[in-house]
């Protein structure tokens, strides 16, 4: 009995300390994620609800410096694909009230 015992602790430890496993974040997540910025990025105004959702989610996402690396480098191919307004995007965590450890911009280094 103290053998079965032993052996549900082990196995129920092994369970705990093994790491969760974790998906690399891919660029059509990022563009999933940041669709509902498209209008306001072109044409200003107001930024949607859906827009804000989508930053914090991706934000969330985006815990590792690979992950990081990847969003902003997708960030960056979306922005010139789709002609955005560079100076919207630049300001957009902070009307989001999302914390983005560098600046989204086309000139931005996302090897950083």
């Amino acid at each position: 009995m103290a053998a079965l015992k032993l052996v549900c602790a082990l196995v129920l430890c092994m369970l705990v300390v093994e790491p969760i496993a974790t998906t690399a974040i891919t660029c059509g997540d990022v563009t999933s994620k940041v669709a509902g910025c498209l209008s306001y990025l072109q044409n200003g105004g107001n930024v949607p609800k859906a827009c804000c959702d989508g930053i914090r989610s991706l934000n969330m996402m985006a815990r590792t410096t690979p992950d990081r690396q990847t969003v902003c480098g997708c960030l960056q191919t979306a922005a010139k694909a789709v002609k955005i307004k560079g100076n919207l995007a630049e300001t957009l965590p902070a009307k989001c009230s999302v914390n983005i450890p560098y600046k989204i911009s086309t000139s931005t280094n996302c090897k950083k």
